[in-house]
């Protein structure tokens, strides 16, 4: 007989918890390091731990909800908002005007403060780590405006790849669109996503960011999405555009009963305009 032994059944419980859309991966191993995991009744403190749908999984003494299939919204963020689910500046948060018939959402990356446009939202911490892995490779394009009257080979080195305060950024894809007065616009395309990167990629060639948009996040577009509205995405383009398979043992998407209140990652109520559904979605380019 072989003493190999067996690859424990069920998922890691990180993975688990994730799922379910109460964290991250992160988050969720995070919580596990703090003691406030327990399956079966027992606290845990590592997340090597393979669970079962049998299993019961609790998180601060609530048991897990049952997994969702994954859903994906897309919002368009208005400037002025952080995208946190608390601020200890005390500045408003994209939680704060996400409507009220949201379940549970996480950001799949982020948009500074006074940045806008496309930000993507999911109820599943796997699809959220995996659409943030640098392996993905989605491009993200931007409409940005710059102070000032660049030529075209003045971008030349974004397009080799800059390095701004010591940090290294990947080449970018640049085309300048038109001089309005003072300011260029620009459309920027990278597949990196690093803190400020384009502000800080543009200011080391001597130009001022005044205005950031995000347009597209892979085959996910803005469109004709207004500042503050959400469009959750039908299920079958999630599935056909991130290759996923049906959760085993989740539940369809619940519609909730009329005047309930779910709430956010940070536990505020959400306020805002309903949510609509997208049909479908350009390529993306």
């Amino acid at each position: 007989m072989s003493d190999t032994a067996k690859t424990p059944e069920g998922d890691r419980i990180a993975k688990v918890i994730a799922r379910a859309g109460r964290a991250s991966r992160r988050e969720a191993e995070k919580l596990i390091a703090e003691g406030r995991v327990s399956v079966n009744g027992k606290v845990i403190d590592s997340p090597a731990l393979n669970v079962t749908g049998q299993d019961r999984v609790s998180v601060d003494g609530k048991p897990l909800d049952t997994p969702e299939e994954a859903r994906i919204w897309l919002f368009h963020k208005p400037t002025g908002l952080v995208t946190t689910t608390s601020d200890e500046k005390g500045r408003k948060t994209i939680y704060d005007v996400l409507p009220d018939d949201l379940p549970r959402v996480m950001t799949i990356g982020r948009l500074d403060l006074n940045s806008e446009g496309l930000l993507l939202l999911t109820n599943d911490g796997a699809v959220k780590r995996r659409l943030e892995l640098p392996s993905t490779g989605w491009l993200r394009r931007y409409r940005v405006r710059v102070k000032g009257t660049p030529d075209d080979k003045a971008l030349d080195p974004l397009r080799k790849g800059i390095v701004a305060d010591g940090e290294k950024f990947q080449p970018m894809i640049v085309s300048l669109d038109r001089q309005t007065g003072a300011n260029a616009w620009l459309t920027v395309g990278l597949r990196e996503g690093k803190n400020r990167e384009i502000r800080r990629a543009m200011a080391e060639i001597g130009l001022e960011v005044n205005r950031l948009i995000r347009i597209s996040y892979g085959p996910f577009q803005l469109g004709q999405l207004k500042a503050g509205e959400v469009e959750e995405l039908r299920r079958k383009v999630v599935r056909d555009q991130l290759g996923l398979e049906t959760v085993p043992g989740a539940k369809p998407k619940a519609k909730g009963p009329a005047g309930a209140k779910p709430k956010g990652p940070g536990g505020a109520k959400k306020r805002g305009p309903v949510v609509r559904r997208r049909r479908d979605e350009g390529s993306g380019r």
